[in-house]
């Protein structure tokens, strides 16, 4: 589905390093390095989510002053420190301490293997780039200046005319290793830079008692740069008022198409064929929270409202589950009973491409050696195992009034859980955990659900899990994502524990 809105790519700074007295000494080693460069910031332009800002040669102090000015000027999310070749730590430091934006050094090797029989000064200092790293690595310690390195090879896919020896290492594990650490970089880089001015919308208020979804608006924009925008119920109700037919008819269409309208066959005789009626109120609930978000520009949505028995808020919230559903698949995650911090963890998922669906434990398969995992909604659809279920609940239960739900599992593979949770002082803190969707049975209920193995036994890793003070909810994404979520982490700040590793 294509997403309502688009965000900001990230803004990559990127020099290199070299020491000017090396330039009269050696001819062509400067042009070479700085080839070298931008082949980088292509390489990193191509990946499509990201503006580079290339400052060249960072050769002496005063290039190192000039060049953190430059980055302050574009408001980098991201320096990338290439290793060219020798440099003085004092040349590179001043980069850091007049731009603050988190740096990653890259110590990217030209070729495999020197042509030790030939090799003269000037080639060896083209491939020399890791010998000044752990200066700069002494020099940032000592200034405070915290950094990530990635290690590796350039990956050329041709040797330059001037070198002696093979450049073409794209093929080698080395420089696949290093490239895709940069790729995960440069999209943590763009969560941040997503994040960022964005717009979290907070519909209703909190499920009373739930004490763990309670969150400190200030801390959390703080922490992430993003806006929470306090919206009432009459908000929504003013845009259902504005909904017409045929906003209700396209929703109505787009239902049909992304979902089963399941039967009568369900265990549960909570769970019926969805009426006509409620279909058609679904439709139009979501047309409404379509307009909504457009209408406050909103980057995610956290809800949760009872209403009043029989109120019209009661019969607002029923048609939540479906519309909600259909934004989280456009790029517009929502989570329920008011979890701001775990629509965070879907946001950053989503924006990552890798789904983000609300989750929280349903049940544990002793037998099977897996913990069930969903909610009552809503559900990524990108990451289902085929079309989700609608089913017609008699009841939401622990809620008032009834409606419309989505049953769906994640497809079966490589999965990544991403909770966030706030300590005692305020801070955020993401738990991160690795693990496998299985394609075992689930409840005809209208929940969703996934099975999911863990790398140690249910039990084990509950101990674990519990132990870390999470949220109930988390979001839960395709793939092995753990050393992206880690990434995205540090550019925020944020601390992380990685969980349930063998």
């Amino acid at each position: 589905m294509e997403k309502l809105k688009q965000t900001k790519p990230a803004r990559i700074g990127l020099y290199t390093m070299g020491l000017a007295a090396y330039w009269d000494q050696f001819e062509g080693l400067r042009e070479r390095l700085l080839s070298y460069g931008e082949f980088i910031a292509e390489k990193i332009r191509k990946m499509g989510n990201a503006e580079v800002y290339f400052y060249g040669l960072v050769d002496s102090p005063k290039a190192g002053e000039q060049a953190g000015e430059y980055f302050n000027q574009h408001q980098v999310d991201l320096i990338f420190a290439h290793a060219g070749t020798y440099v003085t730590s004092a040349s590179v430091l001043p980069v850091h301490q007049i731009c603050k934006a988190f740096t990653v050094i890259l110590n990217l090797q030209p070729t495999a293997r020197i042509h030790y029989a030939v090799t003269t000064t000037g080639e060896w200092l083209a491939h020399c780039g890791a010998c000044p790293v752990p200066e700069i690595a002494n020099a940032f310690e000592r200034a405070g200046i915290s950094c990530q390195f990635v290690n590796g090879l350039l990956g050329l896919n041709e040797t330059p005319a001037i070198s002696m020896t093979d450049e073409n290492t794209a093929h080698r594990p080395e420089a696949v290793r290093a490239w895709k650490q940069i790729e995960q970089w440069t999209a943590a880089a763009a969560v941040k830079a997503g994040l960022r001015g964005s717009r979290f919308g907070f519909l209703g208020n909190y499920y009373c008692g739930m004490l763990d979804m309670y969150s400190d608006f200030t801390m959390f924009a703080r922490q992430t740069g993003a806006h929470v925008e306090v919206l009432e119920m009459c908000d929504l109700k003013r845009c259902l008022d504005m909904v017409t037919q045929e906003d209700a008819a396209r929703k109505r269409r787009e239902i049909e198409e992304f979902f089963v309208i399941s039967d009568d066959l369900a265990a549960d005789p909570l769970a019926k064929k969805p009426t006509e009626e409620q279909l058609d109120w679904s439709a139009r609930v979501a047309a409404a929270q379509e307009k909504m978000v457009r209408e406050y520009d909103l980057d995610a949505l956290c809800y949760y409202y009872h209403g009043a028995p029989g109120g019209e808020y009661e019969q607002l919230q029923s048609g939540f589950i479906v519309g909600h559903s259909l934004l989280t698949a456009r790029g517009i995650p929502c989570a329920g009973e008011g979890d701001l911090k775990t629509c965070l963890a879907m946001k950053i998922c989503d924006m990552l491409g890798v789904g983000g669906s609300f989750c929280e434990i349903v049940v544990t398969d002793y037998e099977d050696g897996t913990i069930l995992l969903g909610h009552d909604g809503p559900f990524h659809l990108a990451i289902a195992k085929g079309k989700p279920y609608l089913r017609g609940l008699g009841l939401y239960h622990g809620k008032q009034g009834s409606g419309v739900s989505v049953e769906a599992k994640v497809r079966p593979g490589k999965i990544t859980n991403l909770g966030c949770t706030q300590l005692m002082e305020g801070t955020l803190k993401f738990t991160i955990t690795e693990a496998e969707a299985t394609d075992g049975a689930i409840m005809a209920i209208g929940n969703t659900q996934t099975p999911v193995r863990f790398a140690k036994d249910p039990d084990s890793y509950m101990d674990e899990w519990f132990a870390e003070a999470p949220t109930h909810h988390f979001a839960m994404s395709v793939g092995h994502n753990g050393a992206l979520f880690q990434k995205v982490a540090q550019l925020l700040g944020i601390p992380y524990v990685v969980l349930g590793q063998p």
